[in-house]
């Protein structure tokens, strides 16, 4: 996920990442505050996460809260560990390491290194505040259930495109995996570009514009692929073009 973030090969700002529960952490909420992204996760088992406490209090304190409390945040280690969490961000944001090797230095049997306890802290006290306002704000939930909605019809579409071989690279040359991934790059944008001028061509008529709802307009999508046939022997004539205006 922080790979993808950090060399995505576009003019893109990327300010945030919606990921599913299996795409975010403790460390990965660390890392993604440390390089400037916020990390909005949909959490599938979200009653079962907890809260840190920011500070040592009397058991009294939040009182209705006491269920989904944990721990205190443990500041003191995120101060004294910050200059070396800084270390290892910027050597992800200028490509020095890669993020598997940053994490394959907190080995299972490392795992009390006091930097990687410290970015597990980190991400306590970034998860929290993300886990409250989740709660809080139905409008971040709808922004993060949307964008996913968007990447899982994105994908379902790759799989549907990319159906060969179970739609997995099996080679291991660069060359033959770029190759296949910029055909399916062609593949996707053709298919986005000829529904596009399907979906104008149907709604020119203004009885259409007329009868559509606002739910309506949310549903509409150039990620379909229903009418796309893609076994057998295909022709190809080109010297004909789609009746397409």
């Amino acid at each position: 996920m922080v790979e993808g973030l950090l060399r995505h090969c576009t003019s893109a700002q990327i300010e945030k990442s919606y990921v599913d529960t299996h795409g975010q952490s403790e460390v990965a909420f660390a890392f993604c505050h440390l390089l400037g992204f916020r990390l909005l996760p949909r959490l599938k088992n979200i009653a079962s996460q907890k809260l840190y406490r920011p500070e040592a209090g009397n058991l009294s304190d939040y009182e209705n809260l006491q269920p989904i409390l944990s721990k205190t945040i443990d500041w003191d280690l995120i101060r004294n560990q910050y200059d070396e969490m800084v270390k290892y961000a910027t050597a992800l944001r200028l490509g020095l390491a890669d993020t598997e090797a940053v994490l394959q230095r907190f080995t299972r049997n490392n795992l009390q290194h006091p930097t990687y306890r410290a970015l597990a802290e980190l991400g306590r006290a970034v998860k929290t505040i993300f886990l409250c306002q989740y709660l809080e704000s139905e409008e971040l939930r709808r922004e993060i259930h949307e964008a996913l909605n968007v990447v899982e019809n994105w994908n379902g579409a790759n799989s549907f495109i990319y159906y060969g071989r179970g739609g997995e690279f099996h080679s291991n040359r660069l060359d033959d995996q770029e190759i296949s991934m910029l055909a399916l790059h062609l593949l996707q944008i053709s298919l986005v570009y000829i529904n596009t001028l399907m979906v104008q061509e149907e709604f020119k008529d203004g009885d259409w514009q007329k009868k559509l709802t606002k739910e309506d307009y949310r549903g509409l999508t150039p990620l379909f692929y229903s009418h796309v046939e893609p076994y057998g022997m295909l022709q190809l004539d080109m010297t004909k073009r789609l009746a397409l205006a």
